[in-house]
């Protein structure tokens, strides 16, 4: 066996999933793209929410080099910070949250939504209490949602929540990032277990295409973006003054969501 057979075949079954996205998964991104661009437009908000490893996809949307005002992180680190695994903020006390009967409503409680804001929730499974009542609750409050998820792990996988629903049972749209039952890809010799998850790599992708056509469809619709540049350069008059104006645009966008003020 060469060397890194098995690192070349995670690659290219990434790259099979890759293409896979792009050929398949098209109606579903423009009309993702769509409501993006529409909530973005109207001066609305697309909210993204993903707990665990999805969080992840919400954090590479914003903040992130090449984001514009118009995505909102709901960044709940009880659901998120499990790097320790066990112990305090463990993972054992992530998956005990995710269980818990009405959590997302008490995150969602902490916002005054506008009538064009888009939830955009992230969860390979899309099975857990805390994703189908983020689903659940965002619909209530008259939000559209947008599901990035593995349908055939979701639709394989047993209902968790009380309704029966799952988050592909509650997403106006839905994107398949074509991760398979369980994530991973690669069969590990002498055992029955697989590594090489590419729910990150496929998902990722699906984020950046979405943004990259928001971002020209805003230029189109004559609301080009006000985007956050790179920062990764020493005592760049131009790239600070770029930072402040984005800093307070994206301060602007949200006085509404956390008060109420339509004067924004």
């Amino acid at each position: 066996m060469a060397k890194m057979d098995k690192a070349f075949a995670y690659h290219d079954a990434v790259m099979r999933l890759l293409q896979r996205v792009r050929d398949e998964e098209l109606p579903a991104l423009e009309k993702a793209v769509d409501l993006c661009t529409e909530a973005i437009a109207s001066d609305g908000l697309v909210h993204l929410f993903g707990s665990g490893h999805s969080s992840m996809m919400c954090e590479e949307m914003t903040p992130r080099q090449g984001t514009f005002v118009g995505w909102h992180t709901i960044k709940e680190q009880a659901v998120t910070h499990h790097t320790n695994i066990v112990g305090q903020n463990a993972l054992r006390q992530v998956l005990h949250l995710e269980k818990t009967p009405g959590y997302a409503k008490s995150i969602l409680d902490n916002f005054q939504f506008g009538p064009k804001d888009v939830m955009f929730i992230i969860s390979t499974s899309g099975i857990r209490e805390l994703i189908v009542e983020m689903a659940l609750e965002s619909r209530r409050r008259g939000l559209q949602v947008i599901a990035l998820l593995s349908r055939e792990h979701c639709r394989q996988a047993r209902a968790c929540h009380p309704s029966g629903k799952k988050l592909i049972d509650l997403a106006d749209v839905v994107i398949d990032n074509k991760s398979p039952v369980g994530d991973c890809v690669t069969p590990v010799t002498g055992t029955s277990q697989r590594t090489g998850p590419v729910s990150t790599l496929t998902g990722a992708m699906v984020m950046n295409l979405i943004r990259a056509q928001v971002a020209e469809d805003l230029v189109q619709r004559g609301k080009p973006p006000i985007l956050l540049p790179s920062h990764q350069f020493a005592e760049a008059g131009e790239v600070e003054a770029a930072l402040e104006r984005y800093y307070a645009a994206h301060a602007r966008a949200l006085a509404r969501l956390l008060t109420g003020d339509r004067r924004y």
